[in-house]
This record gives structure tokens, sequence and C-alpha cells, in this order.
């Protein structure tokens, strides 16, 4: 009798077992599924840092989206799944990462961290979604900023979130412009599509705003590969310059500053990025008052808003090495989950016609998508290196002692610049 009691017992376990998988597997199956985004960037090589930061940013928008339940859809509310995808920076690898990120079901895209990345993956995704309708996807570009993107090459799957190189210069020169002890410059950035539009607008905007200012040298290096600035440094340092403008990113802007450090170059520099990645850094009590960054925000912006979101961004990622946030790919999360939610669908061609009547606030900052050639027009802000704690700097960078002093806020609407973009639709 004990036997046949145990027997029965044990039965009924095994059945509650079973029916609770089977129950656990059918609620599963009814959950609608996550959105795919599919991260591509370099998460390895000379920029593995940069990428890696991208990682992070892009993260804490995705988790923020999901703490509130995901995205609501006709299928219910769907949480964001990000998914990474290492291009090594290369063009090829980045194409082999899309074919294998669409091979996993991803319908958005997401990349930034080179406009010759960028470039490929447009005309990529142009020919899969003309090949495939089906299949389609869309890109969400957060950091590639070569003016062409948005002009010739403009495309209804591609979207641009930061600005272009162009908005960033004459962002620079209103500062530069001021400056009236400046009688000559340098230019120097990375060879290829975006260094050489930097060099292209500067020497423009220059002509036009400063004809007074010589350009006393001007230089292209090698993106990537070069380990030693000390010689661009001599250079510079030789050509009598009083001020570098430059485009350069990651290792590519740190080596530059840290090796004009070394050379004794007391000039400043009007940079794109230089308000971290180690740059403040690597140029010391140099740089104070001589390192000048244009961005879309800075965690010194003026405001309650503003430094709550940056102290919610500490709080996230405390580690100095991890302090660089970006608001406009914050903004480029919300903006893709308003989309989502307006088109009720995650279908790339409703999502893509609802992003663009886009306009999305967090932080303080607004921005808003730009139809004719999805260019998002946002605010900017120019900064001056300066020690953290005095008038205007509460906060450093990376743990460094130097922080970026707002010293021009610039609206979106004197930010704007016109498109030559003629965009084809599908349909």
């Amino acid at each position: 009798m004990r036997l046949l009691a145990l027997f029965h017992v044990l039965s009924r376990r095994r059945l509650l077992t079973t029916a609770l998988s089977l129950f656990a597997l059918t609620a599963a199956a009814q959950s609608p599924a996550p959105i795919k985004l599919a991260l591509i960037e370099g998460l390895s090589g000379p920029f593995a840092n940069t990428g890696e930061a991208v990682v992070r940013n892009i993260a804490w928008a995705v988790e923020r989206v999901n703490a509130r339940g995901g995205v609501k859809t006709a299928q219910g509310l769907r949480p964001f799944a990000l998914e990474r995808y290492d291009s090594k920076g290369q063009n090829e690898e980045a194409l082999s990462a899309l074919k294998s990120a669409i091979d996993d079901g991803a319908q958005v895209v997401l990349q930034g961290n080179s406009s010759a990345n960028a470039a490929a993956l447009i005309d990529a995704i142009n020919k899969h979604n003309e090949r495939e309708p089906g299949k389609r996807v869309l890109f969400l570009n957060y950091s590639a900023v070569d003016p062409a993107l948005t002009n010739e090459k403009c495309s209804f799957w591609h979207f641009r979130f930061d600005a272009h190189a162009d908005m960033r210069v004459a962002a620079l020169m209103q500062v530069l412009r001021e400056d009236k002890k400046l009688r000559s410059v340098y230019l120097i950035g990375q060879d290829y599509s975006f260094g050489q539009s930097v060099l292209r607008e500067a020497r423009q905007q220059l002509q036009a705003q400063r004809p007074d200012v010589a350009v006393v040298g001007e230089e292209l290096h090698p993106m990537g590969r070069v380990k030693d600035f000390l010689p661009y440094a001599a250079k510079i340092k030789a050509s009598g310059a009083q001020a570098v403008i430059t485009g350069n990113w990651g290792n590519d802007l740190t080596l530059l500053v840290k090796a004009a450090r070394e050379a004794g170059y007391e000039g400043k520099f009007y940079t794109f990025y230089g308000n971290a990645l180690g740059a403040p850094a690597a140029m010391g009590d140099a740089g104070v008052g001589r390192v000048v960054a244009v961005a879309d925000w800075l965690p010194n912006v003026p405001g309650q808003a503003s430094e709550q979101f940056y102290r919610a961004f500490r709080q996230r990622f405390p580690k100095p090495n991890e302090d660089y946030v970006h608001l406009r790919m914050q903004l480029m999360i919300e903006a893709l989950a308003q989309a989502m939610e307006r088109a009720g669908s995650t279908d790339p061609v409703a999502v893509a016609l609802a992003l663009e009547k886009a306009r999305v606030s967090l932080a303080g900052q607004t921005g808003s998508m730009r139809a004719e050639d999805h260019q998002f027009q946002q605010g900017l802000v120019v900064g001056t290196m300066a020690r953290q704690g005095t008038p205007g700097v509460p906060f450093d960078v990376e743990g460094s002692g130097y922080g970026f002093k707002v010293v021009r806020q610039i609206r979106a609407e004197q930010a704007r610049m016109p498109t030559t973009c003629k965009m084809m639709r599908p349909g």
C-alpha cells in the first residue's frame, strides 16, 4: 500500500511538472517576440574603445524602453533586444555583419563610427530592400557624419541622428570667428570621406567668415594606423599655426593631442571630439582654455534635467573609463520606439514613414527628424576645456579632473543647413 501511495505521489508530481513546463512553453509561444536591433560596430581593433562606448549608450537607452514594458504594437508590448556584430571598422566586415543580422531576423540596423562603413551599408541596404521586399531593414546612424550621407547619397532607409560635419564646422566657426587674435590655422584629419569633408568645409567657412586667417598647413593621415604623431605635431609647431582644426576621433585624436603636448605646441585645438576618450587627460593642463569641442550635448550644459540625466548615466556606468555619454543616441532609440508605436507595427516602411515625423525630448534636449533628407535637427553646444570646479564646470570627464565649460549653445533652427537630397521612395 505504501509503495502504491508513493507511486501516486510521484505520478502527480510528474504530471504537475509536465503541466507547468507545457504552461511555460505555451506562455513563451504566446508572448510577442523581442524586436531585434543589430548594432554593427568596430568592437575590436584600434577604435574598439569608441565601439564599446556606443554599446553602453545604446544598451542604456534600450534598458529604459524595456523598463516600461517595451514598445506598444498590435501584438502587444514587445521589448527591444540589442545584438552586437563586430565590423572591426572594415567595410567588408560590416557588410558580412549586415548579412548575418538580416539572417538573424533583425529589421533595424544601428551603426555610426565610420562614414565609410555607413556609405557601404546604405548601398547594400538599398539593394537588399529592393531585391527582398519581404525582409527589408532600416538603418539608424548615430555618428557617421559625412554630409553626403544625407545629401547626394541620401536614402529612404537611412536616418542620421548626429549633426553632419558641415553643421559641426559651422558651430565651431561661431567660436573661432570671435578669436580676433587668431591669424593662422593648421588643418589635419583622417584620410577618408569624413576627414576629407571636414577639411574641405573648414577651408570654405574660413574663407567666408575669417578671410584674414591663413591656412598654413593641411594634412590627411592614414586612419587608425599612425602610432606616433610626433612628426605631425612637429610640422604643426614649425608651421607657426596658432590653432589646429581637426575632425579626428578615437585614438587618432588622443595620440595627436598627446604628441602636440610633448612637442610643446601651445596653440588651440578646435575639435569635433576633444571632450572625452582620453583626449583631456592626454592634454592635461596644456589643454585648459585651448581645447574646444562641439557636440549635441555636454555634461556641463546648464539645467536640472541635463544634470539629472548625466548623474543617472554615471550611476549606471560608474567606472571613469566608461564616462562618455551621447544624448543623441538616447533620442534615437526613443524616436524609434515612438515611430513603431505610431505605426503600430515593426514593418520597415511603416516605421520609416512614422520616423520621418519623429519629435522627441529628453534631458532638456528636443530634436525632430527632417523628412526631406532624414537628417535629425537638434541644438548643438560648443565647450572649452577647463579644470573641474571652475565656474560652469561641475563635472569632469573620465575622472581626468578636466571638463568642458559651455561657451555657446546653438538652437536647432540655427544649426540647420540646406540639403541636396533627392530621395527615392518605395512604391
